[in-house]
């Protein structure tokens, strides 16, 4: 588990950007199954989380549709939490960070890690973008 005063700005980064943070499964469980569409971001320490996920993930909010929920949990700290979201993204194997698109419940789109690793976060943005289109 990461020291909260490491993950506490990784954090910051998508909080600011209106991402609900969650701790708990029950918590992650009844907003992923909520009417309309939630993006799900698994966030993370690593480096790929910093330069690629989340700001692709701030990036794919600024025109056009949204989700209508925004969530995101931390892979490394909040096992509870991180558990309930990718038990709701299976058959995706975990991987973090990712990105998964929810609506009414049922994923509809999923980011993983390698998909992320190595590109830049505007083509990512775009990848939501195109799913929020879509579903949204």
């Amino acid at each position: 588990m990461y020291p909260e005063e490491l993950v506490r700005p990784m954090r910051a980064d998508l909080a600011s950007a209106g991402f609900e943070e969650l701790y708990t499964a029950e918590a992650v469980e009844k907003s992923i199954k909520q009417e309309g569409t939630t993006l799900v971001v698994v966030n993370s320490v690593c480096g790929c989380a910093a330069a690629n996920a989340r700001p692709a993930a701030k990036l794919s909010l600024e025109n056009g549709k949204k989700p209508d929920h925004l969530i995101t949990v931390f892979a490394g700290v909040d096992k509870e939490a991180v558990d309930a979201a990718r038990n709701l993204m299976i058959p995706f194997p975990p991987s973090s960070p990712s990105m998964a698109l929810f609506k009414n419940g049922e994923l509809v789109h999923m980011i993983e890690r390698h998909h992320i690793e190595g590109r830049p976060a505007e083509l990512i943005s775009e990848n939501l973008m195109q799913a929020y289109e879509e579903f949204c």
